[in-house]
């Protein structure tokens, strides 16, 4: 009998004396592989660097509570989960109209009495929205009122809940912990369930409309389109966030990035579902202005007096901003504690205040800074 024979005799001696002793599978490979690949001393040497019984044991011990932790946790929550599906008109064109568009996304069900909370990109331009409860049963359903800027809708649906969730606290979100997104992807997937962690908090999105994104938590569980509206949820079975968006990367360089999923706090979400459930509407701060946005490129090609900030182009009468005293041609600069500049916007500045706040606001007029009282005014979409 020739050495390799010799080995291939040994190794299957070692998987039998580990099968007899209680080993997991995982010793047991490491040690066949270890041992196939370096020969007969690292065969030898194997017992030293494989898991003992008793660690082992203490691994699996721990896997299966969280693999416990996690099922059940997905078995309280999905009941409570639904596909959100809309109904886009079709336009008329000059060779006659285009077909209606079906969308689709996620939800989550927040009230025994049918409140459902979901991204208000899912259920824009709709004219007809429906639910499909985890069991596949359709119901009925209207929009209440959204917030664009926090990319939220509440919906209300005809007929008994299944299951209602519960909100946690994301402000005590910590990076590494696990968490789960259950939603519909592709609108066909429904109540698809993937597993990650909070990869960060606080996280700051620019949308492309003039304002960003922040506060959000990104994770590494896989998000995809139609998860959007769906909850992200702890271990405790709590709502800690409603996913919003994903980053591929950048077209431009061509870096494809993945595991980049981001979702709205539960704070924020509760703060104004409960507002628009209550009123009808959730109210943001006015001024009562027109403006562009000012940045140094634009700055430097019209010679402004300013590298950031809000060009005023026209005070509406009556508003809160011709009441404090703005005049076309300002800059805005500041508003209250927050000066415009690349990390913060006019529009997130402004709305870090609320309805019939006073506020300090900075404006560069003729080349010279001035400072205004101005009380809020408030707006919202009926």
């Amino acid at each position: 009998m020739n050495l390799n024979w010799k080995r291939v005799l040994y190794v299957v001696f070692v998987v039998a004396v580990a099968a007899i002793s209680g080993l997991s599978g995982v010793a047991v490979g490491g040690a066949v592989v270890y041992s196939a690949t370096h020969g007969r001393q690292a065969a030898a040497q194997a017992p030293e660097v494989a898991l003992t019984e008793s660690n082992t044991t203490h691994l699996q011990v721990e896997t299966t509570d969280i693999e416990t932790a996690i099922t059940q946790t997905v078995e309280k929550v999905s009941p409570a989960v639904v596909t959100v599906v809309g109904v886009i008109p079709g336009q008329e064109t000059f060779f006659g109209r285009t077909p209606d568009q079906q969308v689709s996304g996620s939800g989550v069900i927040i009230s025994k009495e049918g409140y459902i909370v979901t991204n208000n990109h899912v259920v824009e331009n709709t004219t007809k929205v429906s639910i499909v409860l985890a069991n596949g049963k359709s119901l009925s359903a209207r929009v209440v009122n959204t917030d664009p800027y926090a990319d939220l809708a509440v919906l209300k649906a005809d007929g008994e809940m299944p299951a209602v969730a519960v909100f946690g606290n994301s402000d005590a979100l910590k990076p590494g912990e696990t968490v789960i997104a259950i939603g519909s992807p592709l609108g066909e997937f429904k109540n698809t369930v993937t597993v990650g962690v909070v990869s960060a908090t606080g996280r700051t999105l620019d949308t492309g409309k003039g304002y960003q994104m922040e506060d959000l938590i990104q994770t590494d569980a896989a998000i995809n389109q139609g998860n959007s509206g769906g909850p992200l949820v702890n271990l405790n079975g709590e709502v800690i966030g409603i996913n919003t968006m994903i980053v591929r990367g950048s077209g431009f360089s061509g870096v494809v990035a993945e595991g980049l999923g981001f979702a709205i706090p539960s704070n924020t979400v509760r703060l104004i579902s409960e507002q628009i459930i209550e009123k009808g509407y959730f109210a943001r701060p006015y001024l009562g202005i027109r403006w562009q946005a000012v940045y140094p490129a634009l700055a430097k090609r019209y010679d402004l007096d300013a590298e950031w900030g809000a060009y005023v182009s026209e005070v509406l009468p009556g508003t809160p901003a011709d009441k404090g005293g703005l005049q076309r041609g300002d800059i805005i600069v500041r508003v209250g504690d927050y000066p415009i500049n690349e990390e913060h916007s006019f529009v997130n500045a402004l709305f870090s205040y609320h309805p019939n706040d006073e506020v300090e606001i900075e404006v560069v007029r003729d080349g010279k800074h001035i400072t205004l009282d101005v009380t809020l005014g408030e707006t919202h979409m009926k």
